[in-house]
This record gives structure tokens, C-alpha cells and sequence, in this order.
């Protein structure tokens, strides 16, 4: 059990005596569950705990199971009857026939699992299905059975006849769950795959082409992207978007749709050498040559660095036009030096930078900073350079999702999330209870005035409960602070596994011995997410020996920006109604509280001195977790800010989309082929048709205009090559030039939105000059590429001999790779969007004003220049 002997542990309390707790957990308790979603209503707050209308349900579904006798009926039978279901469903069907067919579905799919799996169907689960056929996000605690609860919507949506995916957080667990669950959809009729990274066209057409798709949403994404630089039909892969479930929705609906997915190709001039500026900045003094903001998220060269920065390099004034591309690379290479930590924001594996994820510890595949920092970063830790090439496309996740008609999701938290939830996606959220109450104790806060007694009090505490035999599992912040307290541990003779994003491959084994007896895990956030650790190890057997010590204990040693992220972390213990606890041991030097400026107001409210002792104060920790909550709500403003730029962008984006598919699919020369479906569905999702509550996004009129070529140019055209030779020629021309007056006006853009926060200086409002100067350069984008397709169709006309269009360019990259970009890295931007940061923008102002004004001139000049 927790060791209280210690003054700095105070007692906690179980999880079932929370009163917020309680009146979740009770099906039973209707009035309180109704009054509790009537005040969140009153509130504001797109939460519902009343359950009466489900559990209603789940009555029925468990009566038309037992009177339709499916246990007894035979695997042909349930097949049988699921064929006959679906036929009804795939016709016209009203609103109390679908309400029917939704039980029906329900007590097919817990019969099918029962044979297929062995896994006996929950009523939470189905109430957790039910929210989520609703259109809804379903909060179902950790170790519940979400995987299986997802299986009832998803086959209610297949059985409509809509194309299903089901969006996971990475590819192991989209592997392991159309594993798992797929006899299940199989003994129903349903066809099932899995998208993995690395397949080929062929093959993930043919997946996709199944009734559910397993994938992860970042390959969902980027084979969208793919799909959107297609020249003929046979290279799509996707079908229509109908219906998305999202797995851990509020870590990808939230932490992770903010952030550009991007295609590339076709490699561009090279820039600066970035080894040299790498060199040259690790040689500038703090305070002297460069500052950085209060926050440490921001860094601006003094006079007198520009000085020296100019002298090392040679390149005479930093400021003249041509050293335009070493300015900006100057500035990466500093923000590279100075910000980025090796092994806490990036790890150095097998020769590669890798980003790790600040949420969940693991590292980011396929994740780039924007192309100069990458270099700089790369270029620092002297390790070959990626590729950059060209932007040919970009969306984010929070406008991909848009595209599905239906969406929904799970996740074991979300109320946290739930206005951001509503407001960005229309998406309420549904509380369903575990189905044994949790008894778990969250034990108060232990809070350090400094790190060093922090860690001696963890090594002790660990070393005393491991002493007793019980689990334990450490959640740290980086992989730094894992490997230097996996260190202590071993100093005090405690053998520990290591989880972090260095070992990630090895998951799956250390989280199946982290409930052994003993066991000692020191994990990143990596533990916090798809994973479900068992009591007692690989052995049953143990199950009981470790439940009468007190089950799991999870000890975190920071807090986290999310509060989300620390409740993750406690969710590892006490599952399924085990038992378990959790604590936190922080200290005020801890990097939160350093780079929000926490740590001295909390020394001077709370008159601290630095003490080896922990510090009691329950005011204290109620202090701490208000800041937490102030983050949040500085994150979530930023995430506005973010959504407030990127919706212009995705607006341009899918107007150009229904130019391209207008032409994609013209069997009658390049014109738009309104009845064709592709076409339709573009035009769909272009205005908006899937819409978040209260929200459109319409075409201005005349944007969906085809690209046609003039008749006398038709009519030329066909006298030289033939109708349909002229027509192909003319597509082609048509989506190679709009791709490329894309691509251009992606690179201009990125250009725009770099510096857009400097007008602020002037007084100005930088997100109405970034959607004014966007749009204006918009609005020529059509007519510019029209001339180019003349241009270029007249030239193929004039020609002699015959013309070879793959041998003039006419066709997509030779080569394409994805990435994500982590486009808030440059911190500044954001703090001067918002405004929050006065002392920080007038200082930048001073200090290196002329240097990023500079740069925003030089931006625009640039894009004159290849306009």
C-alpha cells in the first residue's frame, strides 16, 4: 500500500467517493444524471451524463436477443439474417424502421462477438456504441472494451451500405484491432482491412474497397493528398468519405488536427549552408549576442549579434537582398540551437532527427519542422539532410475529418475537450460509466520547491513500495528524465524496464510484464495511450497477489500542459475495478512551471524558499492546478488562432479541389462533368454539406467554372490530334497547371503567414491582412491558370510532328513523400497573433525589428519575382 508515513503524504481519495464521480457511475440514478446534463446544458457545456434514453435501448437490444433466440441459431442463420438486415437498411428507411434496424444490428453484432471472440458484450458497451451511431464522442474509462464498443456503430454504418473507416492512433493498433476484431464483421458479412504504411496503390485500393477500414489517420490523410495529384482514374484510392469513427478522439480530434499534413515533391534549389550557420551560432553568448522571451519559445538576435553574425560569415550587411535566404536561416539556426532540446523535443536515432511528441512521448513519424529548421536541427546534430522539395499539397486533420458525412468517436477523455469538441466539430459528448465502479485512489499532489529533493523522494518511494512487491509505473516527461531516474534507480540497486521513445519497438513487452509483481516501468507519455496493463503480469496467477498489495501504482513526475495527459497516466491503474492509485511528484523547478512564468509567482504568493522537505499545502496544489488550467486555456486560444488561419486556406483548397475534379473527371474534353460522380461528391464536401453545428462553408459564385478551352481552340485541336487525344491533352494540361498555381500559392502563402505578425507593430490586425492579402492573391489564381492551359495548348497545336504529353511534363512528380509539419515551433508568431504578449512584442520590436520585417519584405519580394 501507499507509504503515509511521510509528512509530504497527505491522503487521498477513492475515485467512488469523488460526489462528481458518483453521479456518473450509476445507471440507476436517473434524476441526478438528468439534473447533472441539464446544468451543462444551462452551462454551455455539450456534455451528457443521463443515460435513460440508452439504457432504454439496451433493454430492447438484449430482449430482441433473447427472443429471436440468436444464441441457438446457427453462424448461417446470423449471417442470413444480417444479409436480409441490410438489404432493408439500403433502401428508404424511416426514422422508427432505423431506430428498429439499430437494435437489431446491436444484438447481432454481441452475438457474433460472443462466438468469434469469446468476449461477452457489456452494457456499457453498447451504450458507448449507441452514442457513437448518434454521431457522437462516447467517454468510456480505460480497459472497458472500446475496441468492441466501436464494432456496433461501425457495422449499424456498414450494413447502411457507407464506407467505414476506423481511425486509429497508430498502425500497430490498427493492425491488432481488424485483427481482433474482424470475425466478427466477417460472421456478418461485413468485409474488413487494415491500411498499413508502406502498401501499394493496388493494394490499399483494395482495402479501402472493404466495408471497414482499419488505418491510422495520418495514412487516411496523406492516401487523401495522394488521391488529389491523381492524372487518371486508376490511381484513386479512396472512396466516398461516409462515416469516420476516431479512435483516442480527443487526442486526435484535438491535440494532433491542428497540424499540417503535407505531400512533396519534386526537390527544389538547395538553401543556405546550414552547417556553417549551425557553427556559427553555437558560438553566441545569451544575453550578449541573442534573447529569448519569458517563456523560452521565442529568440531574437541583439544589434550586437547581427554585428557578429555578419563578421563570422563575410556576407556583408545581413539586411541586403541578396543574403535574404542566410537571414532566414540564421534565424532557424538559432532557434535550433537555443530552444530545441536534444532528448526531450527530438531524439538522434540510427543517423535521422526524430521529433518526439510532447503527448504521448512516442515518436512522430513522418514529422518534419518546416524545412529550414529541419535543416538547422539536422545540421546541429550533424546528421544527413531529408528531403525538402516542393509543397503540392496540405490539410489538416481538423478539415479532413470534415470531408466524412458522419463522425464520431471514443476516447476515456474527453469532458475536458468538450466545448473544443462542439465547437470545432459539432460533437457532443456522452459520459458512460465502467461497468464495475473504479476504486482507484489519486492521491494528492507531492510538490518539491526544487528537483533534487523531488528525485531523492521518488527513489525512495519507489524503492519502499517496490520493496512490498508491488507494480509500478513512473510516467515521465522526456526521454531524458526517464533515462536519468531509470539511472538513480539503478544507483539504489532497483532494476527498472525503460519505455521511451528510443525503445518504442518494445512496447508491447514492457507493458505486458508492467502488472507482474516487482515490476518497475519508467515510461514517457507513451504509456498513456492504447495501452492496458493487466494485474499480475503474463501470469493470471499472480492477479490476486498483486491486488492485495494494492494493485498498480502510478507515480507521475510532472504535470502536464493537459490535464487530459495526467488523467491518461492515472487511467493505467485501477481498470476494470481493480484497485490502484496514483500520484504526482512535482517541483516548482519542473519545465511547465518555468516556461509559463509559475514558478516565481508561486515562490512570492506562497513566500518559498528552497527547502529538502516536500511542501503541504493543499492551497498550493489547488494553485498549481488552476495554472494548469489557465494553459489550457492559452492552448486552446492558440488552437483558435490556428483554425482561425488554416480555415481561409482550406476554403482556397477546396475550391481549387472541385476545379481539379471538375477536369479529372470530363470524359468530354475539360470541361466539368456535373453528373459524374466524383464531381458530385467534390462539389459535396466543397460546400459544406458535412457542418459542424452553426457553421457553412460555401463556393463564391462562378468558383467551380470549368477550365474550356475556347472553340476555335477545340475545334483546332481536333483537326490536328483527334477529339479525344486533344481532350486527354487538354486534361492533362488543365491538372498540371492547376497543381502547380496550387503548390505555387502554398509556398506564398507559408511565406505570407511567417511574418503576417509583424503588422501588429503598426497597429494592424495580422489575421484580416493575412485573409485579405490570401484572397486577393487568390481570386487571379483561376484566370492565371486558364491562360497557362491556352498557353501551353496552343504551343502543342503549333508544333510539328507528333507530341509526346508525358515527354512535355504533362503528368504528376516522379516521386512524393508525406510528412507532418510542426508549424507553431516559432512561437512568436503565435504570441503576437494573439496579443497576450505585450512586453514580448515591443521587445522584439527593439531588438529585431528590422530583422523580421526585413524578412517579411524579402518573402513578398520573393513571390513577385516568380509570379
Amino acid at each position: 500500500m501507499i507509504d503515509t508515513s511521510h509528512r509530504y503524504f497527505p491522503k487521498g481519495r477513492r475515485t467512488d467517493e469523488d460526489p462528481r464521480a458518483g453521479a456518473a457511475t450509476d445507471l440507476r440514478s436517473g434524476f441526478l444524471a438528468r439534473l447533472c446534463t441539464a446544468f451543462n446544458r444551462f452551462r454551455g457545456v455539450p456534455v451528457e451524463t443521463d443515460l435513460t434514453v440508452y439504457a432504454r435501448t439496451v433493454r430492447k437490444i438484449r430482449a430482441f436477443h433473447e427472443t429471436e433466440g440468436l444464441v441457438r441459431k446457427s453462424d448461417e442463420e446470423l449471417g442470413s439474417l444480417a444479409v436480409s438486415l441490410r438489404r432493408r437498411l439500403k433502401g428508404e428507411v424511416s426514422t422508427e424502421d432505423q431506430e428498429t434496424a439499430k437494435v437489431e444490428v446491436f444484438a447481432l453484432v454481441a452475438e457474433a462477438a460472443r462466438r468469434a471472440t469469446g468476449l461477452a458484450v457489456h452494457d456499457v458497451q453498447l451504450i458507448a456504441g449507441l452514442a457513437m451511431a448518434d454521431g457522437k464522442i462516447a467517454e468510456l474509462p480505460t480497459g472497458e472494451g472500446k475496441t468492441l464498443a466501436a464494432v456496433f456503430p461501425a457495422s449499424l454504418f456498414a450494413h447502411s451500405g457507407r464506407a467505414v473507416h476506423i481511425l486509429t492512433f497508430n498502425d500497430y493498433l490498427a493492425r491488432r484491432d481488424a485483427a481482433w476484431m474482424g470475425p466478427i464483421y466477417r460472421l456478418l458479412g461485413l468485409s474488413v482491412g487494415v491500411v498499413q504504411e508502406g502498401l501499394d496503390m493496388p493494394a490499399k485500393r483494395s482495402v479501402y474497397a472493404c466495408d471497414v477500414v482499419y488505418a491510422t489517420a495520418k495514412e487516411a490523410s496523406f492516401d487523401y493528398l495522394r488521391d488529389r495529384l491523381a492524372y487518371e482514374p486508376a490511381e484513386l484510392v479512396h472512396r466516398p468519405f461516409d462515416a469516420a469513427l476516431v479512435d483516442e478522439a480527443d487526442s486526435i480530434l484535438v491535440d494532433e488536427a491542428r497540424i499540417p499534413l503535407v505531400i512533396a515533391g519534386t526537390a527544389g534549389a538547395p538553401g543556405a549552408d546550414a552547417g556553417r550557420l549551425a557553427a556559427v551560432v553555437r558560438g553566441l553568448e545569451r544575453g550578449k549576442d541573442y534573447e529569448t522571451d519569458a517563456e523560452n519559445a521565442n529568440v531574437f538576435p541583439t544589434d550586437g549579434g547581427i554585428g557578429r553574425i555578419e563578421h563570422l560569415l563575410g556576407c556583408g550587411n545581413l539586411f541586403a537582398p541578396e543574403n535574404e535566404m542566410i537571414l532566414a536561416a540564421v534565424h532557424c539556426a538559432l532557434h535550433a540551437e537555443t530552444l530545441l532540446e536534444r532528448d526531450v523535443d527530438y531524439i538522434v536515432r540510427a543517423g535521422r532527427v526524430e521529433i518526439v511528441d510532447e503527448f504521448t512521448g512516442r515518436v512522430m513519424d513522418k514529422r518534419h519542422w518546416p524545412d529550414g529548421l529541419q535543416a538547422a536541427v539536422e545540421a546541429k546534430e550533424n546528421v544527413r539532410r531529408g528531403s525538402e522539395g516542393r509543397i503540392l499539397g496540405s490539410i489538416t486533420l481538423q478539415h479532413f475529418f470534415r470531408l466524412y458525412l458522419a463522425l464520431c468517436g471514443m476516447t476515456a477523455t474527453a469532458r475536458t475537450s468538450s466545448r473544443e469538441l462542439k465547437e470545432f466539430y459539432g460533437l457532443g459528448v456522452v459520459v458512460v460509466p465502467p461497468h464495475k465502479p473504479c476504486v482507484r485512489r489519486d492521491l494528492p499532489d507531492v510538490v518539491f520547491t526544487h528537483k533534487v529533493p523531488k528525485l531523492t523522494a521518488l527513489v525512495d518511494e519507489i524503492a519502499g513500495v517496490h520493496g512490498k512487491g508491488r507494480p509500478i509505473l513512473v510516467g515521465t516527461s522526456s526521454v531524458r528524465e526517464s533515462e536519468g531516474l531509470a539511472a538513480a534507480l539503478k544507483e539504489a540497486g532497483i532494476v527498472c524496464d525503460i519505455l521511451n521513445a528510443k525503445n518504442d519497438e518494445l512496447e508491447a513487452a514492457v507493458i505486458a510484464r508492467a502488472g507482474a509483481p516487482g515490476a518497475v516501468t519508467i515510461s514517457t507519455n507513451m504509456a498513456g495511450r492504447g495501452t492496458d496493463i493487466k494485474l499480475g503480469g503474463p501470469r493470471e496467477e499472480e492477479l490476486g497477489k498483486v491486488a492485495a498489495l494494492g494493485g498498480l501504482y502510478v507515480i507521475g513526475t510532472n504535470r502536464h500542459e493537459s490535464l487530459r495527459i495526467d488523467s491518461q497516466l492515472r487511467g493505467r491503474a485501477g481498470r476494470q475495478g481493480d484497485p490502484g492509485s496514483s500520484r504526482f511528484f512535482i517541483s516548482l523547478e519542473d519545465d511547465i512551471f518555468e516556461r509559463y512564468g509559475l514558478s516565481r509567482r508561486l515562490f512570492k504568493r506562497y513566500r518559498l524558499d528552497r527547502r529538502a522537505g516536500a511542501v503541504d499545502d493543499d492551497l498550493l496544489r489547488k494553485d498549481i492546478l488552476h495554472g494548469q488550467r489557465v494553459i489550457e486555456g492559452r492552448n486552446l486560444d492558440i488552437r483558435r488562432a490556428l483554425w482561425d488561419y488554416s480555415t481561409l486556406v482550406e476554403t482556397q483548397r477546396r475550391i481549387v479541389a472541385v476545379w481539379r475534379d471538375g477536369v479529372f473527371d470530363s470524359g468530354r474534353g475539360p470541361g466539368l462533368a456535373r453528373g459524374s460522380t466524383s464531381a458530385v461528391l467534390a462539389r459535396r464536401y466543397a460546400t459544406g454539406e458535412w457542418r459542424a453545428e452553426g457553421s457553412s462553408l460555401d463556393l463564391p459564385a462562378g468558383a467551380d467554372a470549368p477550365f474550356r478551352p475556347s472553340p476555335e481552340l477545340s475545334a483546332a485541336g481536333s483537326a490536328r490530334f483527334g477529339r479525344e487525344p486533344f481532350d486527354r491533352m487538354a486534361r492533362r494540361a488543365a491538372l498540371f497547371h492547376i497543381d502547380g498555381a496550387w503548390a505555387d500559392h502554398l509556398a506564398w502563402l507559408a511565406d505570407l503567414r511567417e511574418g503576417i505578425h509583424l503588422v501588429s507593430i503598426g497597429r494592424k490586425e495580422p489575421l484580416q491582412e493575412f485573409q485579405s492579402a490570401a484572397t486577393e492573391a487568390f481570386l487571379g489564381l483561376q484566370e492565371k491558370i486558364g491562360h497557362a492551359v491556352e498557353k501551353m495548348l496552343e504551343s502543342f497545336i503549333e508544333s510539328e510532328g507528333p507530341v509526346d504529353i508525358d515527354a512535355e511534363g504533362l503528368k504528376g512528380p516522379s516521386s512524393t513523400w508525406t510528412y507532418l509539419v510542426n508549424d507553431d515551433q516559432f512561437g512568436w508568431g503565435v504570441e503576437l497573433v494573439k496579443g497576450t504578449n505585450i512586453g514580448f512584442a515591443a521587445g522584439a520590436a527593439a531588438f529585431a525589428g528590422p530583422l523580421f520585417i526585413f524578412a517579411l519584405i524579402a518573402n513578398r519580394l520573393r513571390w513577385k519575382k516568380v509570379s
